[in-house]
């Protein structure tokens, strides 16, 4: 039986969902938590590839049981392996040309900014703080010009061999509520860094360094230098994944 499960994982202490040589990562306990369920470790794909400290809400990762068990029963068995900082949530059954990241349609992140003076204590490592004033209708005033079909390049990191880098944002909003702002963004797809890059860029226009009219040109452009900087991993979210099913 071909299942997708889905995890909600805070990453601080991993280096992301890949399996890593010298260093853990989601993927790892993950595998180790299966092996200990059905007794042989299956090969399992993720939604996508997430960076060191990056966080989940849904990330989604499809395999074959070795063994059937009902998913209805499925996340309850896993969980009984898996370390406190990552759950099971639900578990379907899936075709089996299913790919939990081929088979996708869209995924949503969100990036989440704690703007105050002050540290919280309570979300440390959960969010990115900056501690100057942010103008967040200027930063939703920008983010609405990432909507739509456009090549991203401008926002992606060094070190990425991915040739094409047209990608459709469906929808991009900023919110604040007290001391916290998040950036809430959907798309068909995203480049290296592409989130953190774009979030960076939008806290520029909420700092007034840049003017929210800016964007189209920085995207015309197809120049890095022109965007903002690569926010820190602790605020990103995987928020979820959608697929036709």
């Amino acid at each position: 039986m071909h299942v997708c499960i889905t995890l909600r994982f805070a990453g601080t202490r991993y280096h992301g969902f890949q399996v890593q040589k010298n260093a853990l990562s989601v993927c790892e306990v993950l595998q180790n938590a299966l092996e200990s369920l059905y007794g042989v470790r299956p090969p399992v794909k993720g939604c996508s590839r997430t960076d060191s400290g990056v966080h989940a809400l849904g990330y989604c990762v499809s395999y074959t049981q070795p063994k059937p068990i009902p998913p209805r029963k499925l996340p309850l068995a896993v969980n009984r392996f898996l370390p406190d900082d990552v759950r099971v949530t639900e578990a379907h059954r899936v075709p089996e040309d299913f790919h939990a990241r081929y088979s996708a349609k869209s995924k949503e992140y969100i990036y989440r900014i704690h703007n105050s003076a002050v540290a919280d204590p309570f979300q440390n490592g959960l969010c990115w703080r900056f501690p100057g004033p942010l103008d967040a209708g200027r930063m939703e005033r920008a983010a609405q010009y990432l909507v739509g079909k456009h090549d991203f390049v401008s926002f992606m990191s060094s070190g990425s061999d991915i040739a094409d880098t047209v990608r459709t944002v469906y929808f991009a909003h900023v919110r604040r509520e007290g001391d916290d702002i998040t950036f809430h963004v959907c798309a068909d797809g995203y480049l290296y860094n592409m989130v953190r890059i774009l979030a960076g860029t939008l806290c520029e226009a909420g700092a007034g360094r840049l003017d929210p009219a800016e964007i189209p040109a920085i995207l015309e452009s197809r120049d890095r230098s022109r965007a903002g900087p690569t926010l820190p991993a602790k605020g990103l979210f995987l928020k979820c994944v959608e697929y036709d099913l």
